[in-house]
């Protein structure tokens, strides 16, 4: 029997970044969350630019919670999950509304996931969660240290799980992680948020 993560009762928002293999790590994660989770899901994954990403389509289809892609100026749903759309970097602003930039890509991407984490950490602090996923490059290590820095809650896939190592050893060296889950073991403790 799994132990607790963490004391999940706290956590107002979770933000979650992924890049290769992305997708199926999503749905393992992500299908396994019942109706009325609490807290808002805010989710960036590496795409093309200039193509329609599908990820939020597909994953509301499969999800119980409603899956939708972001619109500027919405304020952050509770129990509900929201992607980034192609070509705009997904940002929380203070008071909890979110904002799509199309600030110069970050580490290649846009979205990227610094920009989400590391805004998401000043507007919810102690009371975030963030996910580091699979992926093949270092976007999300920055945006790991800000949350904890500002009292947040990092968990980040264990890269001998990951499709892609690169994006969350990279995590762990640079900002280091509250826990180094499988996806599995992930989904698990997010159920619990309920």
């Amino acid at each position: 029997m799994d132990t607790p993560v963490l004391p999940l009762s706290r956590i107002e928002a979770v933000v979650i970044g992924a890049s290769a293999g992305g997708v199926d790590a999503l749905l393992s994660l992500l299908s396994a969350l019942p109706a009325g989770v609490p807290p808002a899901v805010l989710g960036v994954v590496h795409g093309p630019p200039d193509q329609p990403s599908g990820i939020a389509a597909l994953l509301d289809q499969r999800c119980a919670l409603p899956v939708t892609e972001a619109l500027d100026k919405q304020p952050v749903p509770s129990g509900a999950v929201v992607f980034a759309p192609p070509n705009y970097h997904l940002l929380v602003e203070p008071a909890r509304t979110l904002a799509l930039s199309i600030d110069a890509p970050v580490r290649y991407s846009r979205p990227a996931i610094d920009p989400l984490f590391e805004s998401a950490s000043i507007a919810y602090g102690a009371q975030l969660l963030a996910l580091l996923l699979t992926g093949g490059s270092d976007d999300g290590s920055e945006g790991l240290a800000a949350v904890r820095s500002r009292g947040g809650t990092a968990w980040v896939q264990d890269p001998a799980t990951a499709v892609a190592s690169t994006m969350p050893a990279s995590g762990i060296a640079s900002a280091g992680a509250d826990a180094v889950l499988s996806i599995e073991r992930m989904a698990r403790s997010l159920a619990a948020l309920t």
